[in-house]
């Protein structure tokens, strides 16, 4: 991670760096773009179709079931508005989710589709969600990993519970995908979308899109185009048979080096230990928050994220009392410390690959702030 020879990195939650055969990979793009023009898209259409099976076998997904998609704002809105509603029904959202998880639904309100916001500042109660769904509730959109607070709910048993009531869940995953394991077959999880420029240590402009194959064809595509159809590559032809795959999402020309960059990415990720069933990432995410949480504690930070067992996650947001969060923020970054400030906190995100030494740079900067 070149970023380490000058920053100790703790953002990834915000946008991460790039690693360097990702960084590599974009350089590589340009120079044939630059030198060869189009004759080597044939190339690049092919690793494309490696991204899409990289992301799938790391969720235990089929390759048909996995669309490229800009950003997890996009994944988002192709379920909201392709979502076949009936006027009267409601989905069900937490109060403390990231702005692209509210809006794609609150704005179905001139379609007369509800949007019930539950109130939540921490942990998630499952039961408020509950109380909040009606035999009308048709789907509960959720972030894995709260951007904010770092909770992280247990998808088995909240999809287990949805769909017990007939409920479909829409997974923001764009905190958690990266880290953690996720098995769509055994969670059960209908939809899941996610950017790469998180924890995926991807480009922005560049997400994924899961779609249960059970669902592709409740879900209307919207803004298609050349890549919607069966006969793609057949310009002349112009009949609206759909892709028997998610790639009907699609609609026109893919964000080419955006997508390459995510695919070396994801080989990455999986070479270093994230899988669908296990993740070793997990684990040294999870143990390096936890000595951040210690560390943090003894400067006088006040630790505000619920850290409790399997509910915890990269994402650490903290207090420092009397002082003002977005000059402590200024001061850390003049020490080449990234962090975040978000919903009144500060906010570090580590992932696998920072050490104690990123934590003894924070902590410094701190002591001085």
């Amino acid at each position: 991670m070149p970023v380490t020879r000058r920053w100790a990195y703790l953002d990834h939650a915000a946008v991460c760096p790039l690693p360097e055969p990702t960084r590599q990979t974009l350089i590589d793009w340009a120079v044939e773009s630059s030198e060869h023009g189009d004759t080597v898209w044939p190339q690049w259409s092919e690793h494309l179709g490696e991204v899409r099976r990289t992301a799938a076998r790391l969720i235990a997904a089929n390759e048909s079931e996995i669309a490229l998609v800009a950003n997890t704002t996009t994944g988002l809105n192709l379920i909201a508005e392709g979502y076949p509603w009936q006027e009267g029904e409601n989905v069900v959202v937490l109060g403390n989710e990231f702005p692209s998880n509210q809006y794609p639904w609150l704005n179905l309100a001139s379609r007369g589709v509800e949007a019930r916001v539950v109130p939540t500042s921490g942990a998630v109660d499952p039961a408020a969600l509950w109380d909040a769904c009606d035999s009308n509730t048709r789907l509960l959109a959720i972030s894995w990993v709260g951007f904010a607070t770092g909770w992280r709910i247990d998808l088995e048993e909240l999809i287990a519970d949805a769909h017990a009531r007939r409920i479909q869940v829409v997974l923001d995953a764009i905190q958690g995908w990266g880290v953690f394991p996720l098995d769509v077959r055994s969670t059960g999880v209908d939809f899941a979308v996610a950017d790469g420029h998180k924890w995926l240590l991807g480009p922005e402009g560049a997400g994924l899109l899961y779609i249960r194959e059970q669902h592709l064809e409740r879900l209307r595509p919207l803004g298609v185009g050349w890549h919607s159809v069966k006969h793609r590559f057949d310009f002349s032809r112009i009949e609206l048979e759909w892709a028997d795959s998610a790639s009907r999402f699609e609609g026109g020309s893919h964000n080419m080096p955006g997508f390459l960059a995510l695919g070396t990415s994801l080989q990455l990720l999986e070479r270093f230990g994230l899988g669908s069933r296990h993740s070793r990432i997990a684990d040294r995410v999870l143990e390096i928050s936890d000595q951040a949480c210690e560390r943090l504690r003894s400067v006088g930070a006040i630790v505000t994220s619920p850290r409790i067992g399997a509910h915890r996650s990269g994402i650490v947001s903290f207090q420092m009392p009397n002082r003002a969060p977005l000059e402590v923020r200024r001061h850390c970054l003049a020490a080449g410390v990234a962090l975040s400030y978000r919903q009144g906190a500060l906010r570090i995100s580590p992932h696998a690959y920072n050490d104690e030494s990123d934590l003894d740079q924070l902590i410094s900067a701190l002591r001085t702030a």
